[in-house]
């Protein structure tokens, strides 16, 4: 993973991230905050919002308002949460870290289901959605599961343990409270959940999403999140090529608090919109096999870079 390493097939070893680099990078992080990882300016939440389920976009956990209902106490789904490597040598071998693929490729064979209303902190809403995808049917649910194990094996490289909140891409779910549910169960360090946009096709480009202030659910997880957004928002600006959304303002940053993964959990976490599926340009590179590889370095880079803070 570091930029030393020469192109092509690598062994896993070879992707290991180097301990000096990092914490080089930290440093040089750390000492630059006030910087390109500032906060943007004027309120976050008065952005202009993402496009709702209505204009398409399901890369976020917001869904149909229908009824149905749920417990709002989650518990992770059977099979969910397990797909662990105990943590091992390196520089992130005490670090655990959740990786969420958003929606899964049975949701749309499960309408009733995924509209099932379940808590998403102060108010309820759907279970799941079935995800975007790009103009030739590359659906967002394959991408997110595809980029995530990328990021799952160069984690472990490093020694982390990476627990997944799906264990397929076939599933349903699961639920957007259970999926926060796992990563509260094993006390990650870090959560990040991968989803690819769905905004109208004249927008490109990506965005970190971080939770705002919920009261009684998001106080203690507010600072931390936002300088792991600040951290992976840099890195996978500077590795992956793909400029911040031109649709959104906040230069890559966005804070939302209607988002039931960030507002039930208890752990740093944030969602990543690695680019627009809509977007011809942005599709063509989410869809490239050798640009995921090099966008799962990038998303690493930057949970290593929070991780290695402490």
């Amino acid at each position: 993973m570091p930029a030393s390493v020469p192109p092509g097939p690598r062994s896993r070893a070879v992707r290991a991230l180097s301990l000096v680099a990092l914490t080089t990078t930290v440093l040089l992080a750390t000492a630059c905050a006030s910087g390109s990882g500032a906060a943007p300016e004027g309120d976050p939440t008065a952005a202009i919002p993402l496009p709702g389920p209505d204009d398409g976009d399901q890369g976020a956990d917001t869904g149909p308002d229908t009824s149905g209902g749920s417990g709002d106490d989650a518990e992770p789904p059977d099979g969910a949460g397990t797909d662990e490597t105990p943590a091992g040598d390196g520089p992130l071998g005490t670090r655990v870290v959740l990786i969420d693929p958003g929606h899964n490729g049975g949701n749309a064979e499960a309408a009733d289901e995924i509209s099932e209303l379940v808590s998403a902190g102060p108010e309820r809403k759907a279970c799941d959605t079935v995800g975007s995808e790009t103009g030739d049917g590359y659906a967002e649910h394959e991408f997110n599961w595809e980029l995530s194990l990328l990021v799952k094996e160069r984690l472990e490289a490093d020694g982390a343990t990476v627990v997944l909140t799906r264990d397929d891409n076939e599933s349903v779910g699961p639920c957007i409270d259970e999926r926060a549910a796992i990563g509260n169960e094993a006390e990650a360090d870090a959560a990040v959940s991968i989803h690819a946009d769905g905004a109208p096709p004249s927008g490109r480009g990506f965005h970190v999403i971080a939770p705002g202030e919920v009261d009684g659910f998001t106080e203690d997880i507010v600072e931390p999140s936002r300088l792991l957004a600040e951290d992976l928002r840099r890195e996978y600006r500077e590795g992956s090529g793909m400029p911040y959304a031109d649709y959104l303002s906040g230069d890559g940053l966005d804070e939302r608090t209607d988002l039931g993964g960030l507002n039930l959990s208890t752990v740093p976490k944030v969602f990543l919109e690695a680019g627009n599926l809509r977007n011809e340009e942005d599709a063509a590179l989410l869809s490239d096999p050798e640009w995921q590889e090099t966008a799962a370095d990038a998303i690493a880079r930057g949970l290593a870079v929070y991780l290695m803070r402490e």
